[in-house]
Formats: C-alpha cells, structure tokens, sequence
C-alpha cells in the first residue's frame, strides 16, 4: 500500500504540512507550532493557549559580565519564512532571523533558522535550528535553550520518561493556590485541594522527572481515552551540552515535553555557554523527532510506551539523518570514526591490566583533564566499551577533539595526550589506550562506589507529608522532596559518625551533607570518620582522596584528629553551584581531591569532614561519591583487624 502524499499550503499568517498521517499547522513567519493533528484529533496542543504559546523555540540570554543561569528570555520566532525542500518524500520549511547592530542590548546576537521537516510515511515531524554568532558582534552568555510542546491538559494525563517512570499526573490548576502551596522553592509545591482526589497530599516538581542525557532518548505523553502518544525522541546527544551524565528536564505538569539541548541545570553556571565579540561560533541543535503514535488494543500505555521506545531504537540506528537539507548538518560519509581498545591499571586491584568493561569513552572539544563534563559550546561523542574493553565512536564530525574517558569502579578522568583531528571518512585506530588512576599506595578503608554518584549511600524515606507516590519504594528515592530535612531528625544532638570495620555505608552514611536546622537556623555540619592502626612507622605517609558527587555552595574541610584545627589539612574553598540536592539529582559535577594525612598516630584516629557554610535548608551541600585512605607502597598491611 503507497503512502498519501505530502501537502504543503501555505497562507498570509500560516503553514500546514500533511503527511496523510499527522497535519501541522506553523505561524508564518514566526515558525511556532500552532497545532497537530492525528487520527482524528483536530490538535493535540492546547487550544487554551495563545497560538505562540503551544509550541515553540526559546532561550535565556544576558550580556557579559552577568553572574549566574538567568538573563532574559527570548521566544525565537522566525522573521523571514522560506521553503527550503519541497518533494514527493520530504518537506522542510525555514523560519529565521537574523541579526543586525540596531538590536544590540535588545536581542541575543544571533542569526537563528529554525527548520521544520516532515516526510512521506513518518508518524510525526522534525525539528533542529543552526545558531550563529559572527566574529565582529558583541558578546554574550547562552545558559539554555529548548524546544517546548504543551499538550492539551484535559486529553494527556499519563506521563512516561523511563520503564519505571511512569504515572498519571496532576493537572497544571493543581499546583496554583490555592489548591497548590510553594515549598522551600517555587517549583516544588503541595497539592492541598486537587481536582482529583488521588493526587491530594503529594508534592509535584518538574525536577523530580529529570534524565540523564545518557539515558534520555524518548519521553512523553499519553492519552488514555484515545490510546494516543505524544513523545519526543532524542536519537543523538552530540549537540546536547555536559557529556553523559548531565541531567536534563524531560517532561512534566502542564502536560509539557521537552527536549533540551544546552541548560545550566545540575552544573551551574559552569555550564553557561559565554562567548566573547571575537569569537564566531556556529551549531546544529537536533534534530529531534515528535513522534505520535496510537494503539487499538487492550495493552494500551504499554504498548505505545514499547512502540515509542522502538522508534528511538530506529531513530538511533538512521542517525546521522540523510534528510536535512542545511550543510551545516554533516551526513555520514561526511563525518569519521574512532576506534580503540581501554584497559585500567591499578597494580593494588590486579598485578595484571584490567579489561575497563563499560567504560565511558568520548570525543569532546580539547581542554583540561575532565573539561568534557563543562563543556557546553561544542560537540561531544561518547560510547562505552564493551566486555573486551573495545570501543568505536562512529559517526564523529570534521574538527579537533580529545579522547576522554572514566571507568566506574576506577576514581578520576582519563584523558588522551594526542588532538584527533577528524576528517571526512577518518578511521582513527588508537589500539590500546591504558589508564592509570591516581594511587599513592594500597587501599586500607574506603567507603561508597566510584561511580560518580551517591545513590549507593544511605537515602531516607520521605516526610509522609511531603511525597511523589511514585517515588514510593523505588530505585530512585532520592527523588522525594525534602529529603535533606531528614538529616537533622536523624542526627538531632549531634553529627554522623562513622566506624571503619564497623559501619555500613548503605545504612549509615547520609547522602547529602547538608546544613543541620536547629530552631535558631541551620548550622554547618562536621561527620566523623574513626579508624584504628595497629602500627605507624616514621616512613609512612597517608593519603586521602575524596570525590564528590555534587557540590552546591559548598566549602569542604578536612581534619585529622582535632575537629577543631586551624588552619584545616586541607580546604577546597567555596565549590559548586549545582543544586543538586534541592532538585532531587543525585549527582552534580565531579570533583576529586587528594589530601595528604599529617598526624596519624598509631591505634585510634578520627578524620573530620567539615561543611561550615550555612546559608539555608540545602545548600550549601555535598554529595559524596566515594572516599578512599592509602598508605605508603611499601608500608605493611596496617589497618586493624576489625576489618
């Protein structure tokens, strides 16, 4: 059976493209989404909402020199309209702007062509944008930006981001008083008079629904009554900002999906994109596929959730798309590849090198050891090995990398000595790649998993008053609000202690280091680590490393044996502004610090980890990732038999 053929008609204020399977219809020359049709939907967007207002483009912007993740926010919305491709298999549609001199202080220095594509037989549409900044403009700083669908609130209440993620949701009125009340932060709030019932009680937060960009590949929508699905596909992170574990919203109440390509969420203002007058810079954000799909059987929500996750599948496997007709968006014989082969060597876990199966492997713009995860200007590719430790980074564009790596299980960055410079067709073999971790010598104690998170630590149940049922007995707990409240009522009179030999780190080390609340206000927090030596000679010397999974205004003070010293063996100053605590991640940016240990005695010794800031209930804070004590290489195993 042929496939209907594509329509495109275009009026004074208005675009519609037809595929015989879904119909949108486009503002022009602005380029918003004003509806999509399907299956007999008339427009699954929200009719309640202004037409610029259901689905769009936007970004924040500020000039230079302005601190932190805000600015001003920009509705991009196209000045000029043009149809680039029109054929029996492809339609893509062009709605830009550019900019000039008069707008400077008015407007985001950039030219920015929006791109809207449908093709023959496809279930839903495309969209990507080229952003560019010209060498002679003036600078500016670029904390996000996104593309954003709002469906219409009375047919999509069924939200789905992962395989156990999935629920009915409350409605947008829920959340505004006063049926809903705002918690410690604006985003967060309490619904104490629901429309329906079944959501009284629970607190709703967008952050609550935020991915990894590693394991965010599709997420949407459902409507139940119509077995109707409304997803965004991601079939490529290549354009997203932070590497794979930065965190990005997905969807959330409104009903709303997005699909995020640069924001400052999880990392601070670290990850806001600063550009210079001198600096030219130009981007391909996506594309990104909306898919829609339906289901006429009894399996409803399982069966458009498997089938969407089956497009991304095939989304992923056409990537890079042929169809894009800009030359700024490189097709595969366009583009290289990297190849190779990673093994860990750490001659305290095996006098043999050690296969790094699962290894995370990528391609990011040349900087410092472990810039990757701060980078938000350029392109990155990533990977992971297999279980012989190979790798292949395939489909890589034209310009200079460098190879960057972290092995969970293994503390620190890799990162290679060599610039790859990737060309049109490049097959780049680097054989075997070894790593070596920092190590000063054996282990005697460590507590969590080098795996760049603290969920493996101790992540209390929720204030009944305050929880997302869905979140209830689940892997990600962490996700419930106001779990750093929780802290102070488990450790009222004093702070955490630890013993080596003794304590259980899935049971007795908090997640989070957070401000202690005391009915004066919080105050900073200082955890104890006690550890006893049978024996000390004068030849040993002890190394700390410490990795933090987060840090948010935060300041880390290390002791040994007098909580009290001044000056502390070692203070990081103040770190991190990535929030992650407060919006339910349980990971941020990484950190790692090594602290030479002046001052072990032999039998007891206790190490004072000290947070001393306290500006409120969650920051400043720290999440842990794993913490380890070394000896001298040569020292005899010296750590006490309570182990």
């Amino acid at each position: 059976m042929s496939q209907p053929e594509l329509k495109l008609v275009i009026q004074d204020h208005q675009v519609a493209v037809d595929n015989g399977i879904c119909q949108v219809t486009l503002s022009k020359p602005e380029g918003d989404v004003t509806a999509v049709s399907y299956n007999g939907l008339d427009n699954l967007l929200e009719v309640l909402n202004q037409d610029f207002d259901r689905g769009y483009w936007d970004l924040v912007w500020s000039v230079p020199g302005f601190a932190g993740t805000t600015g001003m926010d920009d509705r991009i919305q196209g000045t000029s309209f043009k149809v680039v491709v029109e054929t029996d298999e492809q339609i893509e549609l062009s709605f830009a702007r550019n900019w000039d001199p008069s707008l400077e202080g008015k407007s985001v220095p950039l030219n920015i062509d929006k791109r809207f594509v449908m093709l023959r037989g496809a279930s839903g549409f495309y969209c990507y944008a080229i952003y560019e900044h010209l060498k002679e403009w003036p600078g500016f700083n670029l904390p996000q930006t996104r593309i954003v669908f709002k469906l219409r609130k009375d047919k999509f209440q069924y939200m789905a981001v992962a395989d156990n993620r999935q629920r009915r949701m409350p409605l947008p009125d829920d959340r505004v008083p006063p049926r809903g009340r705002a918690l410690d932060y604006p985003e967060s709030v309490l619904l104490v008079d629901p429309i329906e019932p079944e959501f009284k009680g629970e607190v709703d937060d967008k952050y609550q629904y935020s991915c990894d960009n590693k394991d965010l590949q599709v997420h949407g929508w459902i409507d139940e009554v119509s077995s109707t699905g409304f997803w965004q596909i991601t079939p490529s992170s290549e354009f997203r900002s932070g590497g794979p574990p930065k965190q990005n919203l997905t969807s959330h109440v409104g009903p709303i999906t997005l699909a995020m390509f640069l924001s400052a969420h999880y990392s601070g203002e670290d990850l806001v994109a600063k550009f210079g007058e001198e600096e030219p810079w130009k981007k391909v954000f996506g594309p990104v596929f909306f898919y829609i799909n339906s289901s006429g059987n009894d399996e409803g929500r399982s069966s458009l959730w498997e089938d969407a996750k089956n497009q991304a599948r095939v989304e992923a496997d056409q990537w890079p798309y042929d169809f894009p007709a800009s030359e700024d968006f490189p097709k595969a014989n366009l583009r290289g590849k990297v190849r190779g082969r990673f093994f860990v060597q750490d001659r305290y876990a095996s006098e043999d090198l050690i296969v790094a199966a699962g290894g995370y492997i990528g391609l990011a713009p040349p900087g410092e050891v472990g810039s990757w995860q701060r980078n938000c200007k350029g392109y990155q590719f990533w990977t992971r090995t297999d279980e012989t430790g190979h790798f292949s980074i395939s489909n890589v564009r034209i310009g200079d990398y460098g190879l960057n790596a972290w092995v969970p299980g293994f503390i620190g960055d890799y990162m290679n000595d060599t610039i790859l410079a990737i060309t049109p067709g490049c097959d780049i073999n680097l054989g075997d790649l070894v790593y070596a971790p920092l190590r000063h010598g054996p282990t005697l104690w460590e507590i969590g998993v080098p795996d760049r998170s603290a969920a493996e630590f101790f992540v209390p149940d929720p204030d009944p008053k305050y929880i997302n049922k869905l979140y209830v007995d689940h892997p990600h707990k962490f996700r419930q609000y106001g779990l750093w409240e929780r802290y102070a009522e488990l450790h009222p009179d004093g702070d955490l202690v630890y013993k080596i030999g003794e304590s259980d780190y899935t049971k007795d080390w908090f997640f989070a280091q957070v401000p202690r609340k005391t009915k004066n206000g919080y105050e900073g927090t200082t955890w104890e680590i006690k550890f006893t030596l049978n024996t000390v000679s004068q030849n040993q010397t002890y190394k700390l490393r410490v990795a933090l999974a987060s840090a948010n205004l935060a300041e880390l003070q290390v002791r040994l044996n007098d909580p009290k010293a001044d000056p502390p063996l070692f203070s990081s100053g103040l770190i991190g502004k990535d929030n992650s605590i407060s919006r339910h991640g349980i990971h941020g940016l990484y950190w790692l610090y090594s602290v030479d240990l002046v001052g072990v005695v032999e039998g007891e010794n206790s190490i004072y980890l000290t947070q001393p800031r306290t500006e409120g209930p969650f920051q400043p804070g720290l999440l842990y990732d794993y913490i380890r004590l070394e000896t001298s290489p040569s020292s005899p195993d010296s750590i006490s038999s309570q182990l």
